[in-house]
């Protein structure tokens, strides 16, 4: 499941973190994939472990643990302290897939199952830079307004066109799902979004308690804690 978030930062928000990043010293993207990875990546990056993207990465999480729509579709396990890259004057990133398995700097490991970018520039403002995710539906560009999120299996081959024009900023990060398997967390996102609708219609009807219940049950058989 591809999906669109929108306005998980405020515009507020996203200009004081882009006040913050046009400020930073910026290191080559090389330096945070493996050797596959560093043959087509070509861009540049906030250090990880510097306070600025620790402090930046935590504000992008808090903003995620209020946005429902964000914890329907993740149904989030634990995510990678969110990085900041940087690409412009011809910068790219080859066809790539993420690799399976992410180191956290807390220590222990993350699987990645979803792979999620927030833009945090307008996208009049450069040329170029669509993130291209290829799943089994076809090639989809995104080029989305600054503040919103794209949410995407880790599994799919993307890539990022090269910027020609300004500068493309975003936030990356790799979550690892309490449901592994993407239809079933497609499953269980398309009955929570019914769910609500019949709330929303009926109010805490027998229908609305009867879904519910269905839903816990099925995330009940198939989440990994």
């Amino acid at each position: 499941m591809l999906l669109h978030i929108p306005e998980v930062l405020s515009a507020a928000q996203v200009a004081e973190i882009r006040r913050q990043l046009d400020a930073a010293d910026w290191t080559d993207g090389r330096e945070t994939v493996g050797v596959q990875g560093a043959q087509v990546k070509r861009n540049r990056q906030l250090p990880e472990h510097s306070p600025l993207a620790r402090e930046l990465g935590q504000l992008v999480l808090d903003a995620l643990a209020r946005n429902p729509m964000y914890f329907s579709a993740a149904l989030p396990l634990r995510a990678v302290p969110p990085l900041f890259n940087r690409y412009e004057g011809g910068e790219h990133y080859g066809l790539h897939v993420d690799g399976s398995v992410r180191n956290l700097p807390q220590g222990g490991r993350l699987r990645t199952d979803l792979s999620c970018t927030l833009f945090l520039c307008e996208p009049e403002d450069y040329d170029g830079g669509e993130l291209v995710v290829v799943d089994t539906y076809g090639t989809h560009e995104v080029k989305l307004p600054a503040g919103d999120m794209v949410l995407y299996p880790s599994t799919s081959l993307h890539k990022v066109e090269p910027v020609t024009r300004g500068a493309r900023v975003c936030s990356f990060f790799w979550v690892q799902s309490m449901v592994r398997d993407d239809w079933q967390r497609h499953l269980l996102y398309e009955l929570d979004q019914n769910i609500q609708k019949v709330r929303a219609k009926l109010g805490e009807s027998e229908e609305a308690v009867g879904l519910t219940g269905h839903y816990h049950n099925l995330l009940r058989q198939w989440a990994e804690l």
